[in-house]
């Protein structure tokens, strides 16, 4: 038995409850390098805890296939994570709020290939899902002691689809 979870375009509005959309819509905030860049500045801010530190890391994913059976969904209890595609990688945002230590029932969001992520600190999400690949994405997360994965196996799958 599984049960069918949507996903619908992500939006700053729906995914705020989890984490922050990183994308450059309207006008910069302001102009850099001798006027050729328009910054769209403080997008989001990672999250630490006192003995982490933030890191940036390069990870390659390989593909998945919609309709996606969701198994599992992880959270990170010390840090935020942001995934941000490096060649216009569409991509599955699966996200889900806290229920007395284990993940509620989940949104699931498709990114438009312009859009990376930032998850909130202990915020429970799928893995990473870029819908062609292998694709490259920036990684912005924690790093330091003590264990920062929580894992959480679904009693009963969910399937993702997009219609």
């Amino acid at each position: 038995m599984s049960r069918t979870i949507r996903a619908e375009p992500l939006t700053a509005k729906a995914f705020a409850p989890f984490g922050a959309v990183l994308e450059a819509t309207g006008t910069p905030d302001f102009m850099i390098n001798a006027g050729l860049c328009g910054r769209h500045h403080d997008l989001a801010r990672p999250e630490t805890d006192v003995d982490g530190a933030v890191s940036l890391s390069v990870g390659r994913s390989e593909a998945v296939t919609l309709p996606l059976s969701l198994g599992m969904m992880e959270r990170h209890p010390h840090g935020s994570q942001a995934f941000v595609p490096m060649g216009g990688a569409r991509f599955l945002v699966i996200v889900a709020e806290d229920q007395n230590g284990t993940p509620s029932i989940p949104h699931a969001f498709l990114t438009n290939g312009r859009q990376g992520i930032q998850y909130k600190m202990n915020c429970w999400h799928g893995v990473l899902a870029p819908l062609t690949g292998p694709s490259d994405f920036l990684i912005v997360d924690r790093v330091g002691p003590g264990d920062n994965l929580e894992e959480h196996h679904l009693t009963t799958p969910y399937i993702i689809s997009k219609d």
